[in-house]
């Protein structure tokens, strides 16, 4: 099955976290692809060495990155350094050879048969944002294994991956901290 986890509301990759757990606890065997993020978020503390039949990878920059006009000037002001904006259709390169490696790889993952459960976190911003071309991902949605489930995460689902799964979750914000000012916090959002 396809799975996708999205929405503007807190959880997709603590959903699918939890998921793998309960498919490791049933002696499944699970990759993780974490686009977008370096090794910098909590979970990937204790996912590492958690279980030998989970391998975790990460592909990203230790920054956030925008598209021109996405975001107002104060926003911008505050993420500071910690955002990259660039003009629309034009991504960073370096940032667009980093997540094509890493989907090189998950591709690998998902196409070896050794995994009942492969997990390409934060895969919409990757496509959203221009990362990653809609037909390389398109390319691997065609080669569903009916042994192995593939679950994508991420805000800003495209319409054509919503119309191919078999599950779509939408996580919606009601109320969140953020809006108060408050910074993620680590073993909570980071």
């Amino acid at each position: 099955m396809l799975q996708v986890y999205t929405g503007n509301g807190k959880g997709k990759t603590t959903a699918a976290i939890g998921l793998a757990i309960r498919a490791l606890g049933a002696g499944k065997r699970i990759f993780l692809m974490q686009f977008m993020k370096s090794l910098a978020y909590s979970e990937q503390n204790i996912l590492r060495g958690f279980a030998p039949q989970l391998e975790l990878r990460t592909s990203g920059k230790p920054f956030f990155i925008a598209k021109e006009g996405m975001l107002s000037e104060e926003e911008q002001e505050a993420w500071g350094k910690d955002i990259v904006i660039f003009p629309p259709g034009k991504p960073p390169k370096d940032y667009v050879a980093l997540i094509s490696a890493g989907f090189a790889e998950a591709e690998e993952a998902y196409c070896s048969g050794n995994y009942d459960m492969v997990i390409l976190d934060e895969l919409n911003p990757a496509l959203f944002f221009g990362l990653l071309p809609r037909e390389r991902a398109e390319a691997l949605m065609a080669k569903l294994r009916e042994q192995t489930e593939l679950v994508v995460t991420g805000r800003n689902a495209p319409a054509w991956l919503l119309e191919r799964a078999d599950l779509v979750t939408e996580m919606k914000e009601i109320r969140h901290y953020y809006a108060k000012g408050i910074a993620a916090r680590p073993g909570i959002e980071n």
